[in-house]
């Protein structure tokens, strides 16, 4: 199984990405995909997580804000990620929950002016 995480790239406060997750395997589609993200010099913290059928569940720092989808017929999970603030800044990585866990290689999102 893998997984291949983009879109990531440099924003300014306030603006929008949108977040893609590809996984390579018909699994992909029938397991929970969450996102991660890593700040420089802090540990790797959950974002948001969605099921197969597609419940959702976003962490608070982030509520209100970003937005977990997925189309099971692309293989894909989507973080639309909107009212962008500087301590998004993070690698984003996405995780495909099976057995002790897959993960896609990261995206950069850097939110500056």
């Amino acid at each position: 199984v893998q997984l291949q995480a983009y879109g990531g790239g440099l924003v300014q406060p306030g603006g929008s990405l949108r977040l893609s997750c590809v996984g390579s395997a018909s699994v992909f589609r029938v397991n929970s995909v969450g996102w991660y993200r890593q700040a420089p010099g802090k540990q790797r913290e959950w974002v948001a997580s969605i099921s197969n059928s597609g419940g959702s569940d976003h962490a608070d720092s982030v509520k209100g804000r970003f937005t977990i989808s997925r189309d099971n017929t692309k293989n894909t999970v989507y973080l639309q990620m909107n009212s962008l603030k500087p301590e998004d800044t993070a690698v984003y990585y996405c995780k495909l929950f099976l057995r002790a866990g897959y993960w896609g290689q990261g995206t950069q999102v850097t939110v500056s002016s």
